[in-house]
């Protein structure tokens, strides 16, 4: 079996050593590469109201890398936003913030629903804005489940996520290692971004695209794969997983005996 690794490529290195470890070979080809937007006017005027926000909403580890950065350069400090709870999605997102210092709810489950699950929204009863660090197109359904449980929302976009310029490149590859060796695949795909990415990649190899195994994370990005089955009439398999983190994807793969 090949495991093709979608992460963008500051996040695919503990999975890729992860799997390969336990015997799966894995291809890199990052779906998605992050470049954080410049420094404005308007970005810094967001910063300054993060004082008046009573959580924050982190969506990546870049967002945290740069919120971070960006919050120095607004010469505000993290002790400036002792109200503030810390959300973050994702347990790498969580590590991140713990390096400088900050604790974060970790939602179970990586969705909407799983953040609105998480105590806080029940318990603070001042809990009225909410500030989401996070990149262009990133977490908008997760944004909306909060204005329509009427949470005021600060969206501050810290960078913006596009197809890496080597990803045709790498995909050519890809094809011609899988006509000199077929072999089963598995492909993650981690938000609906690097879904439609995937598909331009595939679109004059349809018969390859429908050989893959799509390891999706959460009930969202299932239903969007299954709507572009149905629609498209193309015929390939979908497991739903809740997170992406080794543990998950290893034992997933250990259960689908490919």
């Amino acid at each position: 079996m090949l495991f093709i690794n979608t992460r963008p490529a500051s996040r695919a290195r503990e999975l890729t050593q992860c799997l390969t470890q336990a015997g799966v070979t894995v291809f890199e080809l990052p779906l998605l590469a992050l470049q954080s937007y410049p420094y404005t006017v308007d970005l810094e005027q967001q910063f300054q109201q993060l004082p008046f926000v009573q959580a924050i909403v982190a969506v990546s580890p870049t967002a945290v890398e740069i919120g971070m950065d960006y919050l120095q350069r607004s010469q505000l400090t993290i002790s400036d936003l002792d109200q503030v709870e810390w959300i973050a999605v994702g347990r790498k997102t969580a590590d991140t913030l713990v390096q400088y210092g900050i604790n974060a709810s970790v939602p179970k489950l990586e969705t909407s629903e799983g953040m609105l699950a998480l105590p806080i929204f029940n318990q603070r009863q001042d809990l009225k804005r909410i500030a989401f660090w996070r990149g262009l197109g990133g977490r908008q359904f997760m944004m909306q489940q909060c204005k329509q449980q009427g949470f005021e929302i600060l969206n501050m976009l810290l960078y913006q996520r596009h197809c890496p310029d080597n990803a045709l490149q790498q995909f050519q590859h890809l094809l011609q290692q899988h006509l000199l060796n077929p072999q089963p695949y598995v492909v993650c795909i981690s938000s609906e971004a690097s879904w439609h990415n995937w598909c331009q990649l595939c679109e004059q190899h349809v018969a390859f695209l429908e050989q893959g195994h799509y390891l999706v994370l959460g009930e969202r990005l299932y239903q969007i794969l299954q709507k572009f089955h149905l629609k498209k009439g193309n015929c390939f398999n979908i497991t739903q997983v809740e997170s992406l983190d080794e543990p998950t994807v290893l034992n997933t793969l250990q259960q689908l005996h490919i």
